[in-house]
């Protein structure tokens, strides 16, 4: 039976990927990190030695501290947190359940900054429509919790790249973007290891606004739609940016939870559909 200050897997499994995801903290130590270098969704790396001395200093309402296996490196550190009042928990069985479970778990080869545990930044082009921001939700929700993204002219990214150690996406002719028909959202859940069926039919969506293939899926004439709406509405990136998060966890939810559900009227038998 999970203990009061455990969350299962399918209870964490359910969280990740909506706004109500606690921040999961990943605490294995270096020689376990190193032994499988993925991270379950939602995760940060910091050391138990940082929680314990109160020098990680993330924003935190709410927290799942994961270790190898649960035990006393996530116990150490939930108790810890509990102790400065931020609510949290442990992943019953740790890492290694999780990971034993089948369940998604995030590649970081290709994103060192992440691997040691600092925040990523990224960079694109100004005035976002569709996979400029349908990534930055993706990195956000499953990725990279606390993120950062600038958008700036279009001539201008790969030198504010290099200036300001951020990564490119969504231009051309760099790793992060279209691949063939397959637009930038395709390459991340590619690349990060993440394609689950929800994320990959809400993929389809998103390629069919981003390159006007509305024939690949009904919701995608919907999402360009909004997504031109928003872009109209925003003058500030950033905030259209925040504005869009609701969206695409709508859509993220539809496609999880609610893909084969009607609505008609009048309702059938007096319910709703």
């Amino acid at each position: 039976m999970t203990s009061p200050t455990e969350i299962s897997l399918s209870q964490l499994s359910r969280l990740i990927g909506t706004p109500e995801c606690p921040q999961v903290l990943d605490v294995r130590i270096d020689e376990d990190f190193a032994e499988d270098a993925r991270l379950i969704p939602a995760s940060t790396r910091v050391s138990h030695r940082e929680i314990s001395e109160g020098r990680f200093s993330g924003d935190i309402r709410k927290a799942v501290v994961v270790c190898q296996k649960g035990l006393k490196l996530s116990q150490g550190g939930a108790a810890i947190l509990r102790g400065r009042g931020v609510p949290a928990e442990t992943l019953e069985g740790g890492f290694n359940a999780w990971r034993d479970a089948g369940l998604p778990l995030v590649r970081t080869d290709a994103l060192p900054t992440l691997a040691a545990g600092r925040t990523t930044r990224w960079v694109t082009r100004a005035r976002p429509k569709i996979d400029r921001i349908a990534c930055p939700w993706l990195i956000r929700r499953f990725v990279d919790p606390n993120a950062e993204f600038l958008f700036v002219s279009a001539s201008e990214v790969m030198e504010v790249a290099d200036r300001f150690n951020a990564i490119p996406f969504d231009m051309e002719d760099i790793f992060w973007s279209h691949r063939g028909e397959r637009c930038s959202f395709d390459t991340m859940l590619e690349e990060f290891g993440i394609a689950t069926d929800p994320l990959s039919h809400l993929a389809t969506i998103v390629r069919g606004a981003d390159t006007d293939r509305h024939d690949l899926a009904p919701e995608s004439a919907g999402l360009l739609a909004v997504s031109l709406g928003l872009s109209r509405t925003y003058r500030d990136d950033l905030e259209q940016l925040d504005a869009s998060m609701a969206l695409y966890d709508a859509f993220y939810r539809w496609c999880r939870d609610a893909a084969q559900e009607g609505h008609d009227w009048p309702p059938a038998g007096g319910k709703s559909k």
